[in-house]
């Protein structure tokens, strides 16, 4: 699964114009409810240098880093020194890892009887370690 979308753009000329997209950093800017602007400012840049991030404008640096992880068969976060670790920073337990592979095995409206029954007991054990 790729991390970014192509964009393909017809301009005046009739010409098509074709770049990536990084969705996900899009994505993770607007579940913060951050503009542009914002994030510019968080980051010391500017709007347009941050609209580059996102639409990947000229950068190729990511997509190297990103063929260089592959190559070496490491995490993005291991190669930017977020840690040691050169699987990432989380690595799931062989629990969870077959928690989600059930999981990702079922139908969605299955999936979404899990998420339901999950809350439920979630709720059930709060309530339990507020008796207590």
């Amino acid at each position: 699964m790729c991390s970014y979308d192509i964009i393909c753009i017809d301009e005046q000329k009739g010409d098509t114009k074709c770049m990536k997209r990084y969705q996900r950093i899009e994505d993770l800017r607007i579940d913060k409810d951050l503009s542009q602007e914002k994030m510019a400012s968080l980051m010391s840049t500017s709007k347009t240098q941050y609209q580059r991030y996102e639409n990947s404008d000229g950068n190729n640096f990511f997509e190297a880093i990103i063929q260089i992880a592959k190559i070496h068969n490491v995490s993005i976060d291991y190669i930017a020194g977020l840690t040691n670790d050169k699987g990432g920073l989380h690595k799931n337990t062989t629990d969870e890892q077959e928690i989600l592979s059930k999981y990702n095995a079922l139908s969605d409206i299955r999936k979404g009887r899990v998420l339901q029954l999950l809350d439920m007991l979630t709720e059930e054990q709060q309530h339990e370690e507020k008796v207590k």
